[in-house]
């Protein structure tokens, strides 16, 4: 007889009798089946909700503004219950054109990760000309659609910190999961890796960080305000980079912060106090010749309304939502707010223009025109912080294939006296 039909089961111990045995298996089935269960139940929830996002959303409602009040209505989620959620959404509109409309919409979603998992493991493995489908066939009118930014847009973002000033080392340590961006100001950006909710922790609610991406953080060090400067943020939004630019002055002198939305400067308003900053004061401007102030400035930052394509990877239905029309329409406020901005820029005052896109209207058309028709503004070399090694340059590209962050664009000029800018123009 075959001598394994008396083997010992593999849990089964001699001081074990079979009936123990049996019990205890038992209880080990039953304990993994409501594991199971658990799983499928939080797995069901989460394309559930996915879905009622991705139901809800469109060109008057983006996705990120439809998860973010989703969320907050399902209180009862766990933290990797609403990361899966949020993942699940960005994925179905980053994979949207690989998608089987026929097929249910569950089951898109998972298909989605899916694909998303694939490409994670080994993006150089994808074609490069099935990549092409990754955005609408008109924006290949405005830009290069090169492998690398191809294969960067399908790629999941990363999450980039703003430390105070000088404590990156610190808050890195009491954090944890953390990279600096590199040394000296790039110190106190920080790649954040890790799977805590940063808005909860106490260091978030002690102004101690930001959350700002890293080639947004460089616009301000590109600006470069020194303490006791003026500076005004004429596009200010909600105050990233007017928070970045106090810092970089210290909380001396005066910044101004505008933004035609007063929502927006609320926000601000709450995130300076968060931070301590207080060497600001904020107006509503709607980007006409009436300034909101007669300040002349020693630095002006028109970080313009764009069409954010240089984001798409971080918010892949705005792909779905623009169009061809947008940027032309864009680009047009984009040189009226430069135009009346500039007239608040001193005699030798620095202008600087940024947008998180990457199209040729709204970038280097842009500082072309705006040369062209304002002769005492001269192009300004600044050094890119983020390649120390490259020779100083008016027109500064922030690109995502060669680091993780946002697409950007940034153009300097500095105003001359009006003497000078007679003589050059003669």
């Amino acid at each position: 007889m075959d001598r394994r039909a008396f083997t010992q089961p593999r849990h089964f111990r001699r001081s074990d009798n079979l009936d123990d045995y049996a019990a205890r298996n038992r209880r080990r089935s039953s304990s993994e089946e409501l594991l199971h269960h658990q799983a499928a139940a939080k797995a069901a929830t989460v394309l559930e909700v996915a879905e009622s996002v991705i139901r809800a959303s469109d060109a008057s409602r983006p996705a990120d503004k439809v998860l973010r009040d989703t969320l907050r209505s399902h209180r009862g989620l766990e933290p990797d219950e609403t990361a899966a959620v949020a993942r699940a959404v960005f994925s179905y509109f980053r994979w949207l054109p690989w998608l089987d409309p026929a097929q249910p919409p569950a089951e898109r979603i998972e298909a989605a990760v899916a694909l998303a998992d694939r490409f994670a493991r080994d993006p150089q493995a994808w074609p490069a000309d099935d990549l092409r489908r990754a955005v609408p066939d008109w924006v290949g009118e405005f830009m290069d659609l090169t492998p690398g930014w191809l294969r960067a847009l399908q790629t999941e973002p990363v999450l980039w910190l703003r430390a105070r000033r000088g404590t990156g080392a610190k808050l890195a340590e009491r954090l944890e999961h953390c990279q600096p961006a590199g040394t000296g100001e790039l110190a106190d950006a920080l790649l954040y890796s890790g799977r805590e909710d940063l808005f909860r922790s106490p260091e978030f609610h002690a102004g101690d960080f930001e959350l700002q991406d890293l080639h947004s953080q460089a616009v301000a060090l590109i600006c470069a305000p020194r303490p006791g400067e003026t500076w005004w943020d004429a596009c200010a939004g909600e105050g990233g980079k007017t928070l970045h630019l106090s810092a970089l002055m210290e909380n001396q002198g005066q910044l101004w912060a505008s933004d035609r939305a007063d929502w927006r400067l609320n926000n601000l308003k709450r995130r300076a106090a968060r931070a301590g900053v207080f060497n600001y004061r904020m107006q509503v401007w709607d980007g006409s010749e009436e300034l909101p102030t007669r300040t002349l400035f020693d630095g002006v930052l028109v970080d313009a309304p764009c069409s954010n394509l240089g984001t798409w990877h971080r918010n892949p239905h705005a792909r779905w939502t623009c169009s061809a029309n947008d940027i032309a329409e864009l680009a047009q406020l984009q040189a009226v707010l430069l135009d009346h901005a500039a007239m608040a820029v001193k005699a030798g005052g620095k202008l600087i223009y940024s947008v998180c896109t990457l199209t040729r209207p709204e970038t280097t058309e842009i500082a072309a025109s705006f040369g062209a028709q304002h002769p005492d503004f001269v192009p300004l070399e600044l050094s890119n912080p983020l390649d120390p090694a490259a020779p100083p340059a008016s027109q500064i590209w922030l690109r995502q294939e060669d680091r993780p962050g946002n697409g950007m664009f940034i153009a300097a000029w500095r105003r001359q006296p009006v003497a000078e800018a007679e003589l050059g123009g003669s």
